[in-house]
């Protein structure tokens, strides 16, 4: 079963850091586009910040220069550095992936998601 894992979210202080990591696994060849989107209470989800598999990135205005997207193609998996965290940050964050399953096809995948709280 293909699945998109997340980890290390939880609650910070304005001003501090933290390191989101999702892992792809199960029956996949390679992955391609992976993107981190975020939904605070009541608003719509929103695209964070995206990367190509040749490492290109994409970000949205409001984390520009404080959040930094990487990724380990060899893991197939994608990380979100986040530092300067302000409380409107405060959001469950998702990873998206568009992932080469083994037997060729292609399909996104989403995480569970992970809950960042940014305390003032």
């Amino acid at each position: 079963q293909v699945q998109l894992v997340e980890s290390g979210g939880g609650s910070v202080q304005a001003g501090g850091s933290l390191r989101l990591s999702c892992a792809a696994s199960g029956s996949i060849f390679s992955s391609n586009a992976m993107r981190w989107f975020r939904q605070a209470p009541g608003k719509e989800r929103e695209l964070v910040a995206a990367i190509t598999r040749g490492g290109s990135t994409i970000y949205a205005d409001s984390v520009k220069g404080r959040f930094t997207v990487s990724r380990d193609n060899a893991k197939n998996t994608v990380y979100l550095q986040m530092n300067s965290l302000k409380p409107e940050d405060t959001a469950v964050y998702y990873c998206n992936a568009d992932l080469v399953l083994s037997d060729r096809g292609n399909r996104a995948y989403w995480g569970q998601g992970t809950q960042v709280t940014v305390s003032s």
